[in-house]
């Protein structure tokens, strides 16, 4: 399929890690991410790519990474193509295959939880609530319905799985990996973090209804100190976060979206275990995700 990426290997450059979307390299004392364009639902990753879907997360990545450093500094140093080869010229011949999709981050350690914050009751949390009027063990109130509008918004952690489906997991749990005061700091910065593009968002139009951040531990020069904590791999994207259009939202229902939520709806039609492999996506599925991505892009960005 045209203008896909869906693996990469960069002659003379140590790759780290193949994630689900991302690969990971090394480049002297930082980390080079490209972003294919490989889509994963349920945590299995489907083999059909999605056309500029690499392009769109990184440059939603950098905005946001740009909007939100005065809430918490992150690892992004840049996207610039020119930069990247300053510091690895053998990048050059890439041009094509790294431009627009790659950038170039601090190295740290990562932390060992995926940081959600839920405002409004959709996806895993919904199937909760509807079991036992909580979402990772916190109560709500009753009455509520799909896609209802939470109170206040919640922080709703899960493990990491390299393989297989992550796991919700209660505040305690997440304390208890972490370290309480850690996990409050995450807690705290992760609903920031939200507070602020949600608010950004409506005014493009976009409602935020959840959201996944990832943070890691930066080594201080001075040893002395205790680690930085700063935000890492991708921030507020499609891949990580519900995006609703405002016009038309109506609760009680699923939402449209302008993310890959769509792909998950269809998928939900199928006679599918959510266990790979992944089924085959129709073109006109991948088309209009495509064009989902675009527009969450354009309305964020413009």
């Amino acid at each position: 399929m045209a203008n896909t990426i869906t693996q990469i290997d960069l002659p003379g450059v140590k790759k780290l890690k193949s994630g689900k979307v991302r690969e990971l390299f090394a480049l002297g004392d930082s980390l080079l991410f490209v972003a294919t364009d490989r889509i994963s639902a349920f945590d299995v990753i489907l083999p059909n790519p999605i056309p500029e879907k690499g392009r769109v997360l990184t440059a939603l990545s950098e905005f946001w990474f740009g909007k939100t450093r005065h809430i918490v500094e992150n690892h992004f140093i840049t996207a610039d193509f020119n930069q990247m080869v300053a510091r690895a010229s053998r990048l050059r011949s890439l041009v094509d295959s790294l431009q627009g999709r790659s950038m170039l981050v601090r190295k740290c350690q990562p932390l060992p939880v995926e940081c959600v914050v839920r405002g409004y009751l959709a996806g895993s949390g919904l199937k909760e609530y509807k079991q036992s009027g909580t979402v990772c063990g916190i109560k709500l109130p009753n009455r509520l319905v799909e896609s209802s509008p939470i109170p206040h918004p919640i922080f709703t952690p899960a493990t990491k799985a390299e393989t297989g489906h992550d796991e919700n997991i209660r505040f305690d749990q997440c304390a208890a990996i972490l370290g309480k005061p850690l996990a409050e700091k995450v807690r705290d910065i992760s609903l920031g973090l939200y507070s602020y593009a949600r608010d950004y968002a409506a005014t493009r139009g976009i409602i935020i209804a959840d959201t996944k951040f990832e943070f890691g531990l930066l080594d201080r020069v001075d040893s002395s100190t205790h680690p930085k904590l700063i935000l890492i791999d991708e921030a507020l994207t499609p891949d990580s976060s519900r995006f609703w259009p405002a016009d038309g939202y109506a609760p009680g229902k699923p939402q449209p979206s302008f993310d890959k939520q769509f792909v998950r709806d269809y998928l939900e039609t199928l006679d599918w275990d959510k266990t790979p492999p992944g089924p085959v996506l129709p073109d006109d599925v991948i088309r209009r995700t495509t064009e989902k991505y675009l527009e969450a892009l354009k309305r964020l960005t413009a």
